[in-house]
């Protein structure tokens, strides 16, 4: 749970920073994709191939990031998935869920950021424009100009927390104080 918390938040502040819509199609492009191999390798709990599948595409995209492992052993990132999936084995787990979410990690992977980038290449993993509507906040017209604010009473502004001051008021004098008033008739 911790390891799908850190790389999700990890994915959603670093390389999905304000791609909000292509976020959600990674998860729903991986969640069908692991569907579909879970079916034909009866694997019905995906939830670990699903954590690995998001560290997979992590530490594709921050290929200089070192790791340290227990204290034992340094790495890069790209090695972080085989690292986890050799711990595994240690542990005595079988990695045939920990292979799937690093198959399906490699296929988002290689067909969002390594085929496009080839010669003859193109993007073949679209976000559907539902998802950008729902999720992305919409784009500002590039000849939408905001009508002129009066300064006046905006934080950070000059005159704010002066008191009642408003346009067309100045020539009116602040309210006097009460207790001032009982001050002075001593």
């Amino acid at each position: 749970m911790i390891f799908l918390y850190r790389y999700c938040r990890m994915l959603e502040e670093g390389s999905f920073r304000g791609r909000t819509a292509d976020f959600v199609f990674m998860f729903l492009f991986g969640g069908v994709l692991m569907t579909l191999f879970g079916l034909f390798a009866s694997l019905f709990f995906l939830g670990q191939a699903f954590t690995i599948m998001l560290v997979y595409v992590w530490s594709r995209r921050n290929p200089y990031v070192r790791m340290n492992f227990f204290g034992l052993l340094n790495f890069q990132a790209p090695f972080l998935p085989w690292v986890l999936m050799g711990f595994s084995l240690l542990l005595g787990n079988s990695i045939v869920i920990d292979l799937l979410g690093i198959g399906v990690g490699h296929v988002y992977y290689f067909l969002e950021d390594v085929f496009p980038n080839q010669p003859g290449g193109r993007k073949l993993l679209g976000t559907p424009g539902l998802l950008k509507v729902i999720f992305d906040a919409p784009e500002e017209d590039p000849n939408y100009s905001p009508l002129p604010e009066d300064p006046v009473g905006e934080p950070g502004q000059e005159g704010w927390g002066e008191g009642e001051h408003r346009p067309g008021h100045e020539d009116q004098e602040p309210p006097e104080d009460p207790q001032d008033q009982n001050a002075q008739q001593r």
